[in-house]
Order: C-alpha cells, then structure tokens, then sequence
C-alpha cells in the first residue's frame, strides 16, 4: 500500500518527496488528484502557485465571466452537478463547485497553496524530478502538469502604450478597483472574454470604443435558468440529470463535428448571417461585423448580447488592431484614433510559447521551451514528450476541439493513471516515448489537420503558430481521442528497471 504524502515532511536536505506531483489546482489539476486516487495512488501533492484553488476561474473575475459550453458538459464525470442554476453558470457558480469538489473529496491534505514552480528538471542520476519552488524542493518520480491553457495573459507591445495616463489592465486580471461608470473605455479584441464582459459594461460607461482585428461568427447561447423544481428532480432521480447530460454533450459534438469540416461548416453560415441580420438592422455596421473566413475557423462564440450591445449609441466599433497608443487617445491600423480613459485588454493568452516550457528541463537539460521554439510545440498523445521521462501534460498540443476541455483533461488522465500505475507494477523507474512513435503520432495528426476548416477556413488563428503550424486542435473525434487514451501502450516507451 502506498503511504499517503499529506503528512509528510522534509528531509534532512529540506526535501519533500512524493510519488507522483501535480502541477496546478485548476481543473485539470484537481481532476488529476482525484483519478490518482482512485487508481491507488496517494501519495501525491498538488502545488499551486496562488492561495486558493480554481485556475481560470479563480483568476478571471471579469464583468460577464461565464462558461461558453452547457455547465452540465463542463463538469468533473465523478462529481456531476444537478445544481446549477443556469445551462451556462457564471464564474462565481464554477468557482464554488471547484471548492466542493476539492472537500467532497477530501483533497486539501494534499495541497501546497502558495507555492510556485520555477523549474522542473529531470535527474539522471536519481531517476527523479527535482522541482524547485518558492518554498523549497520537492522531489518526486512522476510529475502531472496542468497548468492549463488559458494561463498566462497577453497584452500586445504597442508603441506608447507607457505614456498612457489612465488605468490599463487585462480581462484575466480585472481591477475592481476602477469604476467604469460614466468613463471613456477601450476594449482591445473581440473573442470568448470580450463579448462577454461588451454587454456587461456597455450601460455603464459613456463611451465604448471596440477595436476589432477580425470579426467573429456568433451563434446564438442556448442559455435558460434551470428551475428550482428541475434541480431538485435532478437530485432526486441521477438518471434524469444524466439523460440531460447525454443531451448536451450530443448537442456539443454534433457542433463540433460539423465545425470541423469545412464542406459541413459552411451549411451554419446562413445561420449566423440570419442572427446578425436580425441583432444588427444597421447594414454598414453588420457589414463591418461579418467576417470572411468560414465558420468554425476560429472558436466559434455564443452569445445573445454581444452583437445588440455593439449597436448602442455609446458603442463605437473599429475595425481594426489597435498599433498605437499616444497619451489618451489610442491609434488603429487605418490611423483612426479614440480618446479613452481605460483600456481593458481582451487580447486573449500565451498559447504559442506555453509559460510552462519554459519551467521544464528535458533530460539534456534543454528548457522545453527550446525544443518547441525550433519544431512548435508537440506531445505525444498530447500528453508525453522525448527526452522528458515521467512528465505528463494536462491540455498538452493538439488536443484542443468545440467540446470540454475538462473532459478531454480527464481523457488524458485515464492514460496517465495507467502509466504510473504500470510503472509501479513492473518496477519501472522511468518511462520515455520513444522518437519513432512520437513521430508517427504527430506527422498522422498534422496529415489529419490538413484538410480540416481550422487549416483550410482562410483565417489566421490562435491555432496556428508563427511557422502556420496547427499545434492546437484535435483532427477527429472525442471517441477517438478516448479509444486512442484509453490504455496505456508501454510497447512506445523506453523503459528503466528499478535497481533494487
């Protein structure tokens, strides 16, 4: 039996050892602790750099912030929630549930809050990672990160942006501080937290101005609150609540399997041209808000507000990136310009250089932020890399489709889980994928890509590194991905026996 970790203290070289360590008290990470247990692991820690749980959703708390997919999809599969209280919940609702499942399962123990990584680095000689932290070293023979996608904010480098007088901050970290009422506000960008937070402040402020690199396809958000007798008879009867699950999880991967192909893709643009048509009469401003590439190109975004909240008379669209700022007035790419007060960054995050590669040492002692700056960012199964033994990434590349990215986190960690628990029944020290087929695996995925609407939909996306290489999204189903996680296949590895 394995000795559980929680009680553990250090050595006499200010050590903290455990089996396996998580990386991360977001979803993933939590979801990571709980599978690890259940598969009879417990002597596992999760760090987490911040002083609660929650990830994303501990950090974005932005006017609006709610989930873009039906709750009831985006939800743990071992703590499914007949609660909510609507089909799309609000951060606040999401950070709760978090909360609960970290005591429902008993996990706090486990976690070290406060407590940040700042390198990982694989030892040869111990046949172990050596994390060290902002409160010591911690060693340990497996390593889970799930440090999550939407991680690391970005705010473009604009020329001027330092003489700026007023209050600038990003989406991700709203400062609550700043009242935007009756003030002139900026809103750089238009994805998933933008349109959002647009209908949220737009009553508030005097003038919005909107600064638009490319339009969006919006579909209409099939959001309704759940009514108080509906979560009791979920309660009540499970099978209920999860024929209600089934549903919206079918409804999600029919989307997404029509997004994917860009033939089937094409079939929803009368859609989304009829729900703008509709939410915006003026056809100067609908012309501007229409975009030219095929839907599905870029994440498709639901919403039943954004597009009215543009046509107010204190909103001022601009269709173009914003490439520079002097003083208060900010300059777009056609030279228009727009005195402001506040700007707030919706500008999306880090993705193309994950912040995490550049914490990991491969077994040669390269950053693996190096190693991906030269061949873009790849993994095996999305979730193991060469020359980085034991390491499992959580949402690793091109793992990415229209579908939960928690549920495709806890796909990943059915595989992990039988990894380490492989490795602990032949007394394996270290498990490496091999070159060949971690190659094969990632040149199938690219020829997979190839002819799907996120290469071939005619836009420049979030997808797509600086080389045009797609190193984000899934070429094929959940099924798929699950069958392809669903045992894990030691013949691919290098392997270590244990010495003694």
């Amino acid at each position: 039996m394995a000795i559980s970790a929680n009680h553990k203290t250090p050595d006499a070289d200010g050590e903290r050892h455990a089996h396996v360590i998580v990386i991360g008290a977001g979803l993933s990470g939590i979801a990571a602790a709980v599978k690890l247990r259940r598969g009879g692991i417990t002597d596992f820690l999760v760090l987490e750099k911040a002083d609660r749980v929650g990830g994303t959703w501990r950090e974005n708390t932005y006017p609006g912030c709610a989930v873009d997919i039906p709750s009831p999809v985006y939800s743990f599969s071992f703590h499914p929630n007949p609660g909510w209280t609507r089909n799309f919940v609000g951060q606040p609702e999401l950070l709760s549930y978090i909360e609960d499942t970290v005591d429902r399962f008993h996990l706090r123990p486990a976690l070290r809050l406060n407590t940040e990584l700042l390198e990982a680095s694989w030892s040869e000689e111990r046949r172990r990672w050596v994390l060290r932290t902002d409160r010591g070293r911690y060693v340990a023979q497996h390593v889970v990160f799930a440090s999550g996608l939407l991680h690391e904010p970005v705010v473009p480098d604009l020329p001027g942006l330092d003489t700026f007088p007023g209050e600038t901050f990003h989406s991700a970290r709203w400062n609550h501080d700043v009242d935007l009422t009756g003030k002139r506000v900026a809103v750089i960008g238009t994805g998933c937290s933008a349109i959002q937070l647009i209908p949220e402040i737009q009553p508030l402020v005097d003038e919005l101005h909107v600064f638009q690199r490319t339009a969006a396809w919006v579909l209409p958000r099939l959001d309704f609150p759940v009514p108080r007798p509906v979560r009791a008879l979920f309660r009540a009867v499970p099978p209920a609540h999860r024929l209600f699950r089934a549903v919206c999880a079918a409804v999600m991967k029919g989307l997404g399997l029509v997004v994917r192909h860009p033939g089937a893709a094409r079939l929803l643009t009368p859609l989304a041209k009829l729900f703008l048509r509709r939410q915006v009469p003026d056809p100067a401003l609908r012309a501007q808000l229409t975009p030219d590439f095929t839907i599905g190109c870029k994440r498709l975004l639901l919403s039943n507000t954004y597009l009215p909240a543009m046509t107010r008379p204190n909103v001022r669209l601009l269709p173009h990136a914003l490439t520079a700022v002097d003083g208060n007035q900010l300059i777009a790419a056609d030279g228009r310009r727009a005195e402001v007060d506040v700007i707030v960054f919706g500008s999306g995050f880090e993705m193309r250089h994950p912040p995490i590669a550049e914490r990991i040492r491969c077994r040669d002692g390269r950053l693996l932020s190096e190693v991906w700056k030269t061949r873009s960012p790849e993994a095996y199964r999305a979730t193991t890399l060469p020359s980085v033994p034991n390491a499992y990434l959580l949402l690793g590349p091109n793992i990415v489709m229209y579908h939960s990215l928690l549920a495709l986190a806890e796909a990943q960690l059915d595989y992990v889980v039988d990894a380490i628990r492989t490795a602990r029944a032949h007394r394996i020290d270290a498990l490496e994928i091999r070159p060949q087929p971690f190659r094969a695996y990632n040149d199938e995925v690219q020829r997979g890509l190839s002819t799907t609407v996120y290469n071939t939909g005619g836009c420049s996306s979030v997808y797509l590194d600086e080389h045009g290489k797609n190193f984000v999204t899934w070429p094929w189903t959940v099924k798929r991905l699950r069958s392809d996680l669903a045992r894990f296949d030691i013949e691919n590895y290098d392997t270590t026996p244990a010495e003694h």
